[in-house]
């Protein structure tokens, strides 16, 4: 089984009533539900996905002089797809930025959908990964 994922910054300022009054009930040029959309997908073969709703996400890397890192991200939302004969994937983001998420199971395909406040700051470092400001490890701000 392979997924799709999508993720959506919503608009705080999206008004349903105006859509509804003004454009037959969808979004116009003026009134967009979302600011952005991000789109993934995991090819591998998947074997099992595990929700990890207080999750902790490591953070790796390597700074510019090639010293290595790692720091843990504490209260993540976080969806872990099982690969068969590789490492995991995990996608999601800090529990305060995310309004909602469903993951659907349909034709033998998953597609997870995230849905991001746009009303805190946040970064993606990696593809999928979402952190929010204030989560974010203050040793990696420069």
């Amino acid at each position: 089984m392979h997924c799709t994922f999508h993720a959506y910054l919503l608009n705080e300022n999206y008004s349903q009533e105006h859509a509804d009054a003004q454009h037959g009930g969808i979004e116009s040029e003026n009134n967009r539900k979302y600011l952005w959309e991000d789109e993934l997908r995991i090819t591998s073969e998947i074997d099992e996905v595990l929700l990890h709703e207080s999750g902790v996400y490591f953070l790796k890397g390597e700074y510019p002089k090639g010293n290595l890192f790692e720091y843990e991200v504490a209260d993540m939302l976080l969806y872990e797809f099982k690969i068969k004969d590789a490492e995991s994937v995990f996608l999601g983001a800090s529990a305060q930025i995310v309004e909602k998420h469903i993951l659907e199971k349909k034709d033998g395909y998953y597609h997870l959908s995230l849905f991001i406040k746009d009303n805190e700051p946040f970064s993606d470092p990696v593809p999928g990964i979402y952190i929010a400001s204030k989560s974010f490890p203050k040793a990696l701000v420069f």
